[in-house]
């Protein structure tokens, strides 16, 4: 006589749901599907990908989002290098609706630079990571996501709240065109908030939160003296040196410690409840990672506030004769790259003028600048005291059993502004990655245990998004 089976019991609540990410990634499957992604070579920079491009929309995101039952469109626009995918599955006109977002496009590969047995093209799981161009911006990150909204899916039968995902292929470039295709298409776009997930977590181990991003402006300065370079034995004391002017011009923008000396460029003061935010964090030396300079930025700051609350000025690059095989010549002209990161607080449309005013107050007339790119990230923030940022957090809390570090804004630079100015939602981020995933270098890789627990953390939260007092309690009414 056969035995009767076991009782199983449905699996319908939040530790259930859970429970599924989670098996979902132990089984293999989320390695599998991390792996067809990341063999899609989708280069932004690279004329020569525009057909991968596509194929990563069509070919894997949009198959992936219509078995959830989400209706999906294709859109292109003409400014924009690659096309965008909107993904929208409707429960109810009462309910709240989460916009996520994602990014299927990649830096270049740099093949020959990895390491021995691995590729970029080619997901590679050992050491406890994947490795693999995309694993951890931004294939990896999405993935993640959408995985977790399944698993909620197949738990609870529904979301319990209203599903939108915008996935760019041109984020690496700039995001060009995601600010017209979102004005065209603001309508499907609009949420009560922005769940998503880019960029690292405050440290490997730290489930985190940030709510915005700093700004970036990237700037050229250029000394043209003259046509070519002249013998420095015959000429040296009568010929200007544009590499001395250039490098004087760029001492005056900052202090020894690297303190901004141009008023314009900072926001003047940390607001309070950013302040507070930030009373707890530390960034730290991350394992791998370069050992950090405590004497170095603005003074009287914390050093989470120099980096998340305040403005940092940059040199990237910098060039005069030829430093590869110098000669004894004085050389015509000298170019050097900087990048102003800068907070809320800070108008993007002052930062040359009043950069103008500066060098030319200070004798450096001969130093042209100019905004290097078309395309500048404004810096964005929710309010830490918002309601929203307390769900997601309390909800992140009661996943991993202590509470997430909340960051005011990312210390880099999202195309935040189009979720939170543009289509004017507060917006959240859920970073599934650390800041020594080398995302724009050789050896990109996305730790096992972090991945692991993005899907868990991302599954308790998009379940209690779909709880029927979720809108109230987003709102800050309950």
């Amino acid at each position: 006589m056969r035995a009767p089976a076991l009782y199983v019991p449905p699996m319908t609540t939040r530790t259930d749901a859970i429970a599924r990410a989670r098996a979902h990634h132990d089984s293999g499957a989320f390695a599998d599907t991390l792996g067809r992604l990341v063999a899609i070579p989708t280069e932004s920079q690279n004329p020569e990908r525009a057909q991968a491009l596509e194929a990563y929309l069509a070919d894997a995101m949009r198959p992936a989002f219509a078995a959830m039952g989400f209706d999906t469109e294709i859109v292109r626009h003409p400014a924009a290098r690659g096309p965008f995918l909107i993904a929208r599955r409707r429960e109810g006109e009462d309910l709240p609706t989460v916009l996520g977002y994602g990014h299927g496009d990649v830096i270049r590969g740099q093949d020959e630079r990895w390491a021995d047995g691995l590729s970029p093209w080619t997901l590679v799981e050992k050491d406890g990571a994947y490795w693999g161009r995309g694993t951890a911006d931004n294939k990896g990150q999405h993935a993640i996501d959408m995985a977790a909204l399944a698993a909620v899916l197949e738990t609870r039968g529904r979301l319990g709240f209203n599903a939108t995902f915008l996935i760019e292929m041109g984020e690496e470039v700039g995001s060009p065109g995601l600010r017209e295709v979102a004005r065209e298409h603001a309508a499907a776009l609009a949420a009560d908030l922005l769940v998503a997930s880019d960029g690292p977590r405050l440290s490997r181990d730290r489930p985190t939160l940030f709510l915005g991003s700093r700004g970036g402006y990237p700037i050229d300065f250029v000394v043209e003296a003259r046509e070519g370079a002249h013998h420095s034995g015959n000429f040296g004391g009568l010929l200007a040196n544009p590499a001395i002017e250039l490098a004087h011009a760029l001492a005056s923008i900052t202090g020894p410690t690297g303190a901004i000396r141009i008023p314009e460029w900072t926001p003047g003061a940390v607001p309070e409840a950013v302040r507070r935010a930030l009373a707890e964090i530390v960034p730290e030396q991350q394992p791998g990672g370069p050992a950090l300079d405590p004497w170095w930025g603005e003074p009287g700051l914390t050093p989470g506030e120099r980096v998340f609350a305040w403005s940092s000025f940059e040199i990237l690059a910098l060039h005069a004769g030829v430093p590869e095989a110098p000669v004894n010549a004085i050389p015509g002209r000298a170019w050097a790259r900087g990048q102003l990161r800068f907070p809320v607080g800070v108008d993007p449309d002052a930062v040359i003028p009043a950069l103008r005013r500066h060098l030319d107050a200070h004798g450096f007339q001969r130093v042209a600048v100019t905004r290097a790119r078309e395309e500048v990230f404004p810096a964005t923030r929710t309010d830490p005291d918002h309601p929203a940022v307390r769900f997601c957090a309390r909800s992140l809390a009661e996943t991993a059993g202590a509470p997430p570090a909340i960051l005011p804004n990312l210390g880099g630079s999202l195309p935040n502004d189009v979720f939170a100015d543009l289509l004017g939602m507060p917006t959240v981020w859920v970073p599934h990655s650390y800041p020594g995933c080398s995302q724009h270098a050789p050896n990109e890789h996305l730790p096992v245990a972090i991945a692991r627990e993005g899907l868990m953390l991302m599954a308790g939260l998009y379940w209690d998004l779909g709880e029927p007092d979720a809108a109230a309690r987003l709102r800050g009414a309950a």
